[in-house]
């Protein structure tokens, strides 16, 4: 035999007989005590699960893992206090039921999907990682804050992203992050158009304009705009660090539209 070719033989045996030790311990022995017959299903569901495509993938796992992600995602109930706090100290009115949580583990598979368009081979990796990971499913609530928290900026105005934006420490990075990237989704989508942005009077109707955006088309924009990982962690940035986003409710909601003309 080609020397090359045995040690490139040795390497993929290798690789093979690793692969199991690669699981934890439990999963290690349940997967080589299994029967013939039971090997075979084993089998046949990694082939249908590389076979399919990362949407397919994720309406899977939904159905496969959800309810019990739900049941363990509750039992971190210090972490959920904290986003239900958040979401009061934010004007946000969404209540973090069990019917939520299933459909934003849901959302998070169907989001992962669209991300890894670019990335297709770390999507199954991290879903696994959702599953068997108690931190990883901490993540889900960090995930919730954050898209909540995109959603109430799509549906603001500009004159209140820039109410919001000065208010910010670090106002570049901000602007650059979230403002910018929902302003430009409004402008693609003509959910605002601006006419004659330099124009005073013409800046008056479409600056001060609140987005009209279903809830289905509001989800769909953020997931077609951010990332998962930049939603997580704007969520995880939050509730680490309560005054990393500086907000004033009364501020940026008042209605003192005047003031942008004074």
């Amino acid at each position: 035999m080609d020397r090359h070719l045995g040690d490139t033989v040795s390497v993929e045996l290798l690789s093979s007989a690793s692969l199991l030790s690669r699981l934890p311990p439990e999963a290690q022995a349940w997967a080589e005590g299994l029967a013939w017959t039971e090997r075979r299903y084993v089998l046949s569901l990694c082939h249908l699960m590389c076979a399919a495509s990362p949407e397919m993938q994720a309406e899977f796992l939904d159905d496969y893992t959800a309810d019990g992600l739900v049941s363990k995602i509750l039992e971190d109930r210090d972490t959920k206090q904290k986003v239900k706090d958040y979401l009061e100290h934010f004007g946000i009115k969404t209540e973090l039921t069990t019917g939520l949580l299933r459909s934003y583990i849901r959302q998070f598979y169907i989001h992962s999907a669209q991300d890894v368009r670019r990335q297709p081979d770390l999507y199954l990796e991290s879903a696994l990682r959702l599953v068997m990971s108690t931190e990883e499913r901490n993540n889900v609530f960090n995930y919730i804050l954050g898209f909540e928290l995109i959603k109430m900026m799509f549906r603001m105005s500009w004159y209140q992203h820039e109410k919001l934006y000065k208010l910010q420490r670090n106002q570049d990075e901000f602007i650059h992050t979230y403002i910018k990237p929902i302003q430009h989704t409004h402008k693609i989508n003509k959910i605002i158009v601006p006419k004659d942005e330099h124009l005073f009077f013409a800046r008056r109707d479409y600056y001060v304009k609140k987005p009209e955006i279903s809830e289905k088309k509001l989800i769909e924009l953020a997931i077609a705009t951010f990332t998962t990982e930049i939603t997580t962690n704007f969520g995880f940035s939050i509730i680490r660090h309560p005054h990393s986003l500086v907000f004033d409710y009364d501020y940026i909601f008042e209605l003192d539209q005047e003031a942008i003309f004074s």
